[in-house]
């Protein structure tokens, strides 16, 4: 059986494409490690002003956990609701 001119041109350009450059930015941009200066340390240190502040991420993943149970339980409320409406209109 015989291809079609198109796909035998097509295969031909595919075989022959050049290959894709390399380009620069895929390379990380700092090869070797770097010891952190003064001003990074102490960016890094713990401030005793804003621990304070640090609290919040339990009691959001506390109400993101009940939340998300809350909706399970109308969604499943729903459901049930529905199949019983089903179930006693046959």
């Amino acid at each position: 059986m015989a291809q079609p001119a198109f796909l035998s041109s097509l295969g031909s350009r595919l075989r022959s494409a050049p290959p894709p450059p390399q380009h620069h930015r895929l390379q990380p941009s700092r090869g070797y490690h770097v010891e952190l200066g003064a001003r990074e340390k102490a960016l890094l240190e713990e401030d005793v002003a804003l621990k304070r502040f640090k609290s919040y991420k339990n009691s959001v993943k506390q109400v993101s956990k009940i939340g998300n149970a809350l909706t399970f339980a109308v969604v499943l409320a729903c459901s049930y609701e529905l199949a019983v409406l089903a179930t006693s209109t046959k």
